[in-house]
């Protein structure tokens, strides 16, 4: 199983960035997806979840400004992340999951900084 996240990097405040997680080894469609940020010094947090059937659920600090999507065809997982602040500073990391099971994958830097 592998879980490859990409599009991290360096973006000014209120700027954008796509991150992206490109699933191999499992049966995508039947996996929830997380994304997580882990900040220097700081617990892993749940960012975003969306789940098989396409609901979303959002960490309150990222409401309005984050988008989580997937698709299956593709076996990708995205995070749309706009209007970014200096406090989204983190290693992003997406997480798969259902029943008995949870993948991570190896993280992409995000630094938000002018």
């Amino acid at each position: 199983v592998q879980l490859v996240e990409s599009g991290g990097g360096l973006v000014q405040p209120g700027g954008s960035l796509r991150l992206s997680c490109a699933a191999s080894g499992i049966l995508f469609g039947i996996y929830g997806m997380n994304w997580y940020c882990q900040a220097p010094g700081k617990e892993r947090e749940l960012v975003a979840t969306i789940t098989t059937d396409h609901r979303t659920n959002y960490a309150d600090s990222v409401k309005g400004r984050f988008t989580i999507s997937r698709d299956n065809a593709k076996n990708t997982v995205y995070l749309q992340m706009n209007s970014v602040k200096t406090e989204d500073t983190a290693v992003y990391y997406c997480n798969a999951f259902r029943t008995g099971a949870t993948y991570w994958g190896q993280g992409t830097q995000v630094t938000v900084s002018s």
